[in-house]
């Protein structure tokens, strides 16, 4: 994600070579059979859609008519819970806070996010990550872990409070249609550096998603939790997890990040976690690629295989998406996530923000890409939806 580019390099080089080794537009015509189920074809929405000031609503608008059915939203508890004490948040800025069960809590960016998507009917997957600095350990990292997991499953805890199904949002907004959050995805990437500093992270992060589970559940029994989302060798670190005695009880869902140099990656990296999950006696836990993608980065920006032109981006998120919906029921997916919407590219040593389909201009217009039209026309025809003269159209929401 946006936040935590820089320590995914060495990493990922390695599980690319290893994969490698194995190898708002107005409805204008009819629909057709779907061949995938709603909210199966989604997006990550991180970066200049969630900054402070940011509007979304031109963005959510524009993924709904690009056939984004799910939109998978960054949670970051920093964002909410910067401050320890009611006391240390600055007088000017309390209007903006309410009490959570002792913690300070401004919702009022995630507000806007799950309202928008909401109105739109996008089913919305968030990811809760990044520790504020009086909860991390060690304080002052965007990649440090929480020193108490309890403090993370509090916030967890306030979020399905907000926005489950007796959430206070949907009180607050009856003008909402209520599309209630009910899977929630705890942390992102623990099996990496970048994003959990501490090279002992599988049972500490299982504590966490043990806590966050029992908060989450205690104010919805209803509620599913989703593992984080494991990249590079993600087959090795889910059974890493397995290892660990009661392990498959603390989620329902599988996650996975599969960053690759060919499209048939895809299908390699996805069966050997379906084969983990075989061996483990979770054969009937669906699996979500949380994210997946291919950074137009090729001359821009030092990357490590996967980055391509924008012409070869359009091509592999057409071939990508087809070969997705053509394997998930062999291998039991409930969605996918391409990595990502919208992201500024200029100046970025990283090659991750060229991945999204449309580029925020240093002016703040926004340029869609190639792959944007490849996208749109892809999942619109996969949805049901007949595209016509490069006209999207988008059905009546399944």
């Amino acid at each position: 994600m946006a936040r935590a580019d820089a320590g995914r390099f060495a990493a990922l080089a390695l599980a690319v070579s290893v994969v490698f080794a194995i190898a708002a537009t107005p409805a204008v015509a009819a629909k057709q059979q779907s061949r995938v189920p709603f909210g199966f074809v989604g997006v990550v929405a991180d970066g200049p859609i969630a900054e402070p000031g940011a509007d979304p609503s031109a963005e959510l608008g524009a993924m709904v008519a690009s056939g984004v059915e799910s939109v998978r939203l960054v949670f970051h508890w920093s964002d909410a819970q910067p401050y320890r004490r009611l006391e240390d948040v600055p007088a000017a800025d309390r209007p903006r806070f309410r009490d959570t069960a002792g913690a300070p809590t401004d919702f009022s960016r995630f507000d806007v996010l799950v309202a928008g998507a909401a109105s739109r009917g996008l089913r919305v997957l968030p990811v809760l990550t990044t520790a504020p600095g009086w909860a991390a350990k060690p304080p002052g990292g965007f990649a440090s872990p929480p020193s108490d997991p309890a403090d993370y499953a509090r916030f967890a805890r306030a979020l399905v409070d907000r926005y489950g199904p007796r959430g206070s949002l949907w009180a607050e907004r009856p003008d909402l249609p209520r599309r209630p959050i009910r899977t929630w995805q705890i942390w992102n990437e623990p099996n990496l550096r970048a994003s959990w500093s501490e090279s002992d992270w599988v049972r500490p992060y299982l504590a966490l998603l043990g806590a966050a589970r029992r908060e989450i559940r205690a104010v919805d029994p209803g509620a599913r939790t989703m593992l984080s989302g494991f990249a590079n060798l993600s087959w090795r670190s889910l059974a890493a997890v397995y290892r660990v005695p009661g392990a498959r009880r603390l989620f329902d869902e599988v996650a996975i990040h599969p960053y690759t140099r060919q499209v048939a990656g895809l299908r390699t990296i996805l069966r050997l976690v379906r084969g983990v999950m075989r061996r483990n006696g979770d054969a009937r836990k669906p699996i979500s690629v949380t994210e997946f993608g291919w950074p137009s980065a090729k001359g821009k920006a030092v990357g490590f295989g996967i980055e391509t032109s924008e012409r070869g981006q359009a091509d592999r998120v057409r071939r990508a998406l087809l070969l997705l919906a053509r394997i998930r029921r062999e291998l039991g997916i409930a969605g996918v996530y391409w990595y990502t919407w919208t992201a500024r590219e200029q100046g970025s040593e990283s090659i991750f923000p060229y991945s999204a389909l449309r580029r925020r201009e240093p002016s703040g217009t926004v340029t869609p890409k190639p792959a944007l039209r490849a996208f749109r026309t892809t999942a619109l025809k996969l949805e049901g939806c007949h595209v016509k003269a490069a006209v999207a159209t988008r059905c009546a929401r399944r």
